[in-house]
């Protein structure tokens, strides 16, 4: 009948819209990327910020990684923006360094290093990168602990912008996905979370304190 066209090319043309809209949050994605980084390296550009070298070191293998292993699992164009962060990521720790930015190296720092790069061994053992992103979750979530401390005494000195950036940016991530398991799902989405968290956490306080604040008490602690 006129007008109308056989199932499968309805098919092939939804699944070129489906693909050209993936594409599109992948591309978004990466543009909110470079965005929510840049005000960060032209801090350490002009001096005002001074990055943890090693840190950012750590970061940059967790998230090279993931971006690997979300590839393999055929996780598409929603992998790239995870591939293009982590580029940027060591970016900021050769940055850093040629600023001479803060060097020290802890022990929690040696254990987050050797668990990122414990992830390499357990994928080849393990023969699926499932293992591997679950370790790496687990490093970068754990380097959330000083961010949420400090969250919760000084409220005030933490960016909402900046996290909210990142947590829309891995919501954009997961719908650009290519195929959905827990591989290519579970780093964008517990970090996404942990912004989301964070997010509340500094909404939480800033209103306890303005609450609180006519009695004089110090309830920042």
């Amino acid at each position: 009948m006129a007008g109308k066209f056989p199932a499968n090319v309805n098919g092939i043309a939804a699944l070129v819209i489906a693909m050209s809209l993936k594409d599109l949050f992948a591309l978004a994605a990466i543009a909110l990327t470079f965005i929510g980084f840049a005000p960060y390296i032209r801090g350490i550009h002009r001096g005002t910020t001074q990055a943890h070298v090693f840190s950012w070191v750590i970061w940059g293998i967790t998230t090279v990684i993931v971006f690997f292993a979300q590839l393999d699992a055929k996780g598409g164009s929603g992998a790239w923006p995870i591939g293009i962060s982590g580029i940027i990521t060591f970016y900021i720790a050769l940055l850093a360094f040629q600023r001479k930015g803060d060097i020290k190296i802890t022990h929690s720092d040696w254990l987050f290093f050797g668990a990122a790069l414990s992830s390499l061994p357990i994928w080849y053992l393990s023969a699926s990168p499932l293992f591997a992103v679950i370790v790496l979750t687990a490093v970068d979530l754990l380097g959330f602990g000083p961010t949420l401390r400090k969250a919760y005494h000084q409220p005030y000195a933490e960016s909402l912008s900046f996290f909210g950036l990142f947590a829309l940016r891995n919501g954009l991530v997961i719908l650009a996905l290519a195929s959905y398991s827990l591989t290519t799902l579970l780093f964008p989405a517990a970090v996404g979370l942990g912004c989301l968290f964070l997010i509340i956490l500094v909404l939480f306080r800033r209103h306890f304190l303005r609450v609180n604040s006519a009695t004089g008490k110090d309830l920042s602690r």
